[in-house]
């Protein structure tokens, strides 16, 4: 399927998809600008031209019923706060697959090299493609490469609302990225990338804010103008892997309960946010209440016109409070005169806006498919083992091995078409299998030192396990070069490599008996 050659509605995707990613970019953007602008206008961009009298209260009335839907009065400096929950869900889901580099491992000694040596750099490219994919209930994995950046391929994350992919039975036949290369007045300018298997097409379109355009030709716009060097007549590039395409989605979860009757949206991603913008929004709410409380009961007095010191003729009185003495009127007080002196203190209520704010900290996270104690500290603050910290985050590891089936077959597939990109003719690398390595993702949570020592002389005392065994158990970075040298050093120094056991006397062998490994 060629790119577009006429105007058209940009993006082709579903109002209701545009109207949910949009809602997810301003929370996970933790700008209260942008979250005042978006529920604000919302209901303004959501009218239909046609009679917009009878959708009020409908539309408008349901998005003004947010707190920041709710417009500052006149005269008044805005006093939302926003506490960035979006974000941290976002970052935790992230950390939880990506705060260790996956396992990358193929039976094929030079693609093993490689994958060592892209693993360094694609590190961070999943951390912040996690990121994206949790924010916006997925995220692709593209091939790039540039030969005055770097000499191969990389690996580089889309997030899912610059992107309009197609999908055969749920798998990635093709997908068309696009960039705002300019902004000229009402003209914008865009580039689209379209990835099928085997090519990477490129286009270039002049149109506004909601439409695509007409097409122009690459060398008219200074972004795109290099690629015009590389293409083919046809405005497509050859990435000499005709079996594979060079983008994979990684999708958050499966299914995205609000896109199931969308044809267009069926396969897509559920972002982390969806069902709990509404707690979000009354987080928001309840946080600012709380400084509210905070400013209105600053403490503050009221004094007697007599404690009031003339600044002179038309000049008004002032009140000193360092001033230590005061000369008192000899009279008596008359009957319902003032106190000389009233404090004001209104109450902070901290404890109740406290309680609030956990518990909708609680809900949101528990929606999301994570543990509240995943976001903040529980208990008495005391030292707790890495087993505690699972019992603990119990939902969290669960919703991590479901994203993770997602995420494991997306990379290995990307990799694959690096892999065979590289042993095309674009670069020409020599023995790489181009079979999909396998991914293994390594545990977010990390037993101590001592935890482990612990674990290690009890397998040991229970004579289940070798001295390599126990070493890798130790070392779980390790690769097998580096266990096998220490297991070698401990045999040496403890003796037990030579050592005969004593309760042998030599003729178990003619016995039938099964030799010892030290004596294998």
């Amino acid at each position: 399927m060629p790119l577009p050659d006429r105007d058209i509605a940009w993006p082709p995707t579903d109002p209701a998809v545009q109207t949910s990613l949009a809602d997810w970019d301003a929370w996970y953007s933790a700008d209260p600008d942008r979250l005042g602008d978006r529920y604000l206008n919302r209901g303004l961009r959501e009218l239909p031209e046609n009679r917009p009298s009878q959708y009020r209260g409908g539309i408008i009335g349901r998005v003004a019923r947010w707190f920041w839907g709710t417009p500052t009065s006149p005269g008044e400096k805005r006093t939302k706060l926003h506490i960035p929950l979006a974000g941290d869900i976002a970052r935790t889901s992230s950390a939880l697959l990506f705060s260790e580099p996956p396992k990358l491992s193929s039976q094929h000694t030079a693609t093993q090299a490689r994958l060592d040596k892209l693993l360094p750099g694609l590190h961070p490219q999943l951390l912040e493609g996690g990121e994206l994919c949790a924010a916006l209930g997925g995220s692709y994995l593209r091939v790039v490469w540039d030969d005055e950046v770097a000499e191969r391929p990389w690996i580089a994350p889309v997030a899912a609302d610059a992107a309009v992919p197609e999908f055969r039975y749920g798998r990635l036949r093709a997908v068309t990225f696009w960039t705002v290369v300019d902004r000229d007045g009402h003209t914008i300018w865009r580039h689209l990338e379209r990835h099928e298997k085997g090519r990477i097409l490129h286009g270039l379109y002049a149109g506004t804010l909601g439409t695509l355009g007409h097409r122009r030709a690459l060398e008219d716009h200074p972004a795109t103008a290099p690629l015009a060097r590389s293409i083919t007549a046809e405005d497509w590039i050859d990435t000499g892997a005709p079996d594979h395409l060079t983008a994979s989605y990684m999708p958050n979860v499966r299914p995205a309960r609000a896109w199931r009757h969308i044809p267009q949206a069926a396969y897509w991603g559920q972002s982390d946010f969806h069902g709990i913008e509404p707690l979000m929004d009354a987080l928001d709410e309840t946080w600012s209440s709380w400084m509210r409380d905070v400013r209105q009961g600053k403490g503050r007095i009221i004094v007697a016109e007599s404690l009031l010191e003339s600044t002179g003729p038309g000049k008004g009185a002032t009140w000193n409070e360092d001033r230590e003495v005061y000369t008192g009127l000899n009279m008596l007080p008359r009957a319902g005169d003032p106190n000389p002196i009233t404090d004001i203190q209104l109450a902070i209520r901290v404890k109740e806006h406290a309680d609030t704010c956990a518990a909708l900290v609680e809900q949101a996270a528990r929606q999301a498919g994570y543990s509240a104690s995943t976001f903040g500290e529980h208990g008495d603050g005391a030292a707790i083992t890495a087993t505690e910290i699972r019992a603990r985050e119990r939902r969290s590891m669960s919703t991590r091995g479901r994203k993770a089936l997602y995420a494991g077959p997306a990379l290995a597939d990307v990799l694959a078409a690096q892999l065979a990109v590289e042993a095309g003719p674009l670069f020409g690398a020599k023995g790489l299998e181009l079979e999909p390595p396998k991914v293994e993702f390594q545990d977010s949570i990390s037993e101590s030192l001592g935890e482990l020592a612990t674990t290690v002389e009890t397998i040991r005392r229970a004579e289940a396990a070798s001295t390599e065994t126990l070493v890798a158990t130790v070392h779980p970075d390790w690769d097998q070069t580096q266990v096998d040298a220490e297991t070698r050093k401990i045999m040496d120094e403890t003796g037990r490599g030579m050592q005969a056991d004593p309760t042998l006397t030599g003729a178990e062998q003619a016995s039938g008996f099964p030799p010892r490994r030290d004596e294998e």
